[in-house]
């Protein structure tokens, strides 16, 4: 199983550069995981698209809606966000190593966690997951 990154999330349902790339990607995976916080990432990049005029507000809301069959519709694995992935991504941010940010932090500490591999879109994040020694997979 796999854990996405919001921006590899993003780029399956929005018209990106990438798109086909994580389209072959999503079906050559047998299960796909992401968290809560993965959704509430998703809305806020849908939502600033849509701020940015990148994307109509009639669009967003299908965007949404076509994410939201697919986290009832069991597409994902939702991987709950515990405490220890709290204190573990509070622990690698204080360790001052890297530029990895709140979420991003806590994104690699629930996949950690978990015992699951992330794929990511960035590679700032994918060099972050190298360094806490998180099993990643960066797609470009």
């Amino acid at each position: 199983m796999h854990y996405l990154d919001t921006s590899v999330i993003v780029a399956f349902y929005l018209p990106e550069a990438m798109n086909e790339k994580v389209q072959k990607l999503y079906s050559g995976f047998d299960a796909i995981a992401i968290s809560g916080l993965s959704e509430v990432e998703f809305h806020s990049a849908v939502a600033r698209r849509v701020r940015m005029n990148e994307l109509t507000k009639e669009d967003a809301v299908k965007v949404l809606s076509q994410f939201k069959v697919h986290v009832d519709g069991n597409h994902y694995h939702m991987i709950a966000v515990e405490q220890r992935d709290y204190v573990l991504a509070r622990d690698w941010l204080a360790t001052f190593h890297t530029s990895l940010r709140t979420l991003d932090a806590l994104h690699l500490a629930i996949a950690f966690s978990n015992g699951l591999a992330v794929v990511t879109a960035d590679k700032v994040f994918a060099a972050s997951a190298k360094h806490f020694g998180v099993k990643h997979k960066l797609i470009s």
